[in-house]
C-alpha cells in the first residue's frame, strides 16, 4: 500500500468495508471520529497535507504517534516532537494536579525504545 491517508465519503464506506482487514490493521481504514469520513473531501486532503496526524492513547495511557518519515530532516523531525508534545500539554484538565507526563520514550517502527529526558512537566 502506497498511502499515508485514505479519505472516503460516508456513500462510499460499505465498498471500502471489503478491505478493511487489510486496511485496518495499518490504521488507514477511514474514520468519521479522525475526519476521514466526510462529505467535505477538500478540506479533508487540505488537512491532511497540512500534516494532520491522528494519535490514540491505548489502554495503559501511553500514546503512541509517528513523528516523521526516514527522509525527514533531524530538524524537521524535532520540530513534529515539539509541536504533539506542546500539543499534548495543552489538553491537560485543570482538574488533574502534578505530572501529567510521566515520560517519554522514542523509537523507530520496530526498533528499540530510548527514554528521553521529560521536560515538559
Amino acid at each position: 500500500i502506497n498511502f499515508d491517508v485514505l479519505i472516503s465519503t460516508p456513500a462510499y464506506m460499505p465498498k471500502l468495508g471489503k478491505f478493511a482487514r487489510l486496511l485496518g490493521p495499518k490504521g488507514l481504514m477511514p474514520n468519521p471520529k479522525a475526519g476521514t469520513v466526510t462529505l467535505d473531501i477538500e478540506k479533508a486532503v487540505k488537512e491532511s497535507k497540512a500534516g494532520k496526524v491522528e494519535y490514540r492513547v491505548d489502554k495503559q495511557a501511553i500514546v503512541h504517534i509517528g513523528v516523521g518519515k526516514t527522509n525527514f530532516t533531524l530538524d524537521q523531525l524535532n520540530e513534529n516532537a515539539a509541536v504533539f508534545m506542546d500539543s499534548l500539554k495543552s489538553m491537560k484538565p485543570a482538574s488533574i494536579k502534578g505530572q501529567y507526563i510521566k515520560s517519554i520514550f522514542i523509537s523507530t517502527t520496530m526498533g528499540p525504545s530510548i527514554a528521553v529526558e521529560n521536560i515538559y512537566n
